[in-house]
């Protein structure tokens, strides 16, 4: 039981570690762009990266309040699941079309910078996982490498 529990902390750093990553590539890509391209496409970049940090918590939020409710009722003919848990399962998906629609027909000078933007997360996950890596490059060094 203690390796679930150290499963479950390890999986919740990484998911919190990839929140942080997301939002700060986000920032950090926003920053450049506005300065060695356009404030539009740092504008974009910006809101791009927002929009999937958000995508990401919600993804995962409703994720886990689905398995909570598999494992807790797992015996249940019809298990119920709360109203807002689809909001935030479906609700992210409109969100984000919404939003791009907007910004493709009002913003076109900010297109680019969304689409870069939206990417963040998946930039934040390969970051994660080469930082997990590196973290574990120890396990797989020889023993009798310092000898």
């Amino acid at each position: 039981m203690a390796r679930i529990a150290d499963d479950e902390a390890f999986y919740a750093a990484a998911e919190r570690r990839i929140e942080y990553l997301t939002l700060a590539l986000g920032a950090a890509g926003a920053i450049v762009a506005a300065i060695f391209w356009r404030v539009s496409a740092g504008a974009g970049i910006a809101i791009g990266a927002f929009l999937s940090w958000v995508n990401f918590r919600w993804m995962r939020h409703g994720i886990d309040v689905l398995t909570r409710l598999s494992v807790a009722q797992g015996n249940a003919v019809k298990p119920r699941v709360a109203k807002m848990t689809y909001v935030k399962i479906i609700g992210r998906y409109a969100l984000m079309i919404a939003i791009a629609y907007v910004i493709l027909r009002g913003f076109g000078s900010l297109a680019e910078g969304l689409l870069f933007g939206l990417f963040a997360a998946i930039a934040a996950v390969v970051a994660e996982v080469v930082g997990q890596l590196f973290r574990t490059a120890s396990i797989f060094a020889p023993a009798s490498r310092g000898r």
